[in-house]
């Protein structure tokens, strides 16, 4: 794919996301403590409900990231680079749906 780079994650976007993935990393911790100490199932399930979220939230923004500017740089140089990109963003999208 000649004349196309990635691009990568804007610094106030990475920065956000990493905050967020510490708080879902504590979040985990905090489910094994849970686990561990015989917690109330449906508590425990409360809380993976409330991790899950919060990992799907992460994709979302990965997504719109990735649309707004690797989807559209690929649009701006179009043929077989804006197919692959396409293609990859909506396989990225099925198993976020999926998921």
């Amino acid at each position: 794919m000649e004349g196309w780079e990635p691009a990568v994650v804007e610094r106030d976007t990475s920065r956000d996301l990493t905050n967020r993935l510490r708080r879902i990393e504590g979040q985990v911790r905090g489910l094994a403590r849970m686990v561990e100490q015989d917690a109330y199932c449906i508590d425990i399930l409360t809380q993976v409900a409330a991790a899950t979220r919060a990992l799907q939230g992460v994709g979302l923004t990965l997504l719109d990231d990735h649309m707004h500017h690797c989807l559209a740089d690929a649009a701006r140089t179009g043929g077989t680079v804006q197919d692959s990109k396409i293609k990859e963003a909506s396989d990225a999208i099925a198993r976020l749906v999926r998921s």
